[in-house]
């Protein structure tokens, strides 16, 4: 394969522009690992990087994508051999790496993560750096001791990627969920996940004192802002509030009362910069403890590679609900 077709983001004059190239191996970031792609996915980052909604490329041009899943081509490291099935997600692709947008990538052997049993490169990028997320935060509060006894966990943003995808992972290890959004239509998409209360954002009783009675034990917050601090002000004692997206703001007005009086735990997640030790175990338990059991209702939508970039507009106005996954080839 000489060349190659990708979806690469440029900046031209301090403005975005993103669109299909025919490109050659030499044109992509140094890397141990080629990889034939297979399938991708849509994240709201990957929005905003190529329509430029959002500063998150750290250099240009890079090829667009945050995820991928295929199969190697070749390897430079001994941990890989042609023929083996991988999925790489975050670690820096379409920020400081060429991304998942590309017939053939290359990557950093540290990145590469190997299929998990029960996986394929299908159901790897349903979940995508979606499930990653979810899975990460799930992972880091139960090292926090949370558990389903404790009592309900509140997800936020429950219809996006990361919220819905919470949602079914903490039913499917037996939490109560109580699944907060803006879509007053979603309420059967999201009982259909295990969410036992659907509650409009609108709806949400956020409180204002320092602390209000204690009506959560845990949270996954995709949303920040007042959001945020509402919730920080209802959990239980010692319980886990992990934080993963400001859909509705970066800052934050709380007071220490949250902490130093109920003991709770402000989770960050930030799952592209995860050690490799801890994405291995995280991707151990997608495929096993965690793993979801209504992905199909997730992730309906499939579109060819050319269909891209009018997929982008719907996630930066708030419509797009569940998964996308992107069609890069036919598997082999």
């Amino acid at each position: 394969m000489t060349t190659f077709r990708a979806f690469r983001i440029h900046e031209r004059d301090g403005k975005i522009d993103a669109r299909f190239e025919d490109i050659g191996l030499a044109d992509l970031s140094p890397g141990e690992v080629v990889i034939d792609v297979e399938y991708s996915g849509i994240n709201y980052k990957d929005a905003l990087a190529a329509t430029g909604a959002g500063k998150i490329l750290r250099r240009y041009p890079l090829v667009g994508g945050i995820d991928l899943a295929g199969v190697v081509r070749s390897s430079d490291d001994a941990r890989f051999a042609a023929g083996d099935r991988v999925l790489v997600t975050g670690s820096g692709l379409s920020e400081n790496f060429d991304g998942g947008y590309t017939r053939l990538a290359r990557v950093k052997a540290d990145s590469v993560i190997p299929m998990p049993a029960g996986l394929d490169a299908f159901r790897a990028m349903a979940l995508g750096t979606a499930g990653f997320t979810a899975a990460l935060a799930i992972h880091h509060m139960e090292r926090n001791d949370q558990a389903p006894a404790r009592g309900p966990i509140v997800v936020t943003g429950a219809t996006g990627g990361v919220g819905s995808i919470a949602v079914d992972m903490l039913a499917g290890r037996g939490y109560e969920v109580i699944a907060v959004t803006g879509k007053a239509d979603a309420a059967d998409y999201l009982r259909s996940l295990g969410a036992g209360q659907v509650v409009l954002r609108q709806d949400f009783q956020a409180g204002s004192r320092p602390l209000e009675p204690a009506r959560f034990a845990g949270a996954i917050d995709n949303v920040g802002g007042a959001m945020l601090a509402g919730l920080l002000r209802q959990v239980d004692f010692r319980g886990n509030v992990a934080s993963i997206g400001l859909a509705g703001g970066h800052e934050l007005a709380t007071t220490v009362m949250p902490f130093i009086l109920r003991g709770v735990n402000l989770l960050g997640i930030n799952s592209s910069a995860t050690p490799r030790a801890e994405r291995l175990e995280v991707w151990r338990r997608i495929a096993g403890d965690c793993a979801p059991r209504h992905l199909d209702r997730i992730a309906t939508r499939t579109i060819p590679f050319a269909e891209l970039p009018a997929a982008f507009p719907a996630y930066l106005e708030g419509k797009v609900t569940g998964r996308t996954v992107v069609k890069i080839a036919a598997q082999s």
